[in-house]
């Protein structure tokens, strides 16, 4: 499993969120996804890496951006946004 992390920006509310999740969910085979519009972040979890251009290309077109993308392995600990 990996766990993708991407810092986004223009995220107002629970709305905002939502509608990131939803773009994620259709454009991707995605086990998890889960953003925090205080922290600027989601987070992704998928069977296989994700294509990040592809990734930053569907949020961006949403009319949000993208700051950067980070992948690791996902242990199975829980979403960090939860536990900080």
């Amino acid at each position: 499993m990996i766990k993708t992390t991407l810092a986004i920006d223009g995220m107002m509310c629970g709305h905002c969120e939502a509608h990131v999740n939803d773009t994620i969910r259709k454009a991707f085979d995605v086990k998890k996804v889960n953003s925090s519009h205080t922290k600027g972040q989601t987070e992704i979890i998928s069977e296989t890496p994700l294509d990040e251009e592809k990734l930053k290309a569907a949020v961006n077109e949403t009319g949000y951006t993208v700051l950067s993308v980070t992948s690791e392995e996902y242990d199975k600990k829980g979403f960090s946004l939860f536990n900080k």
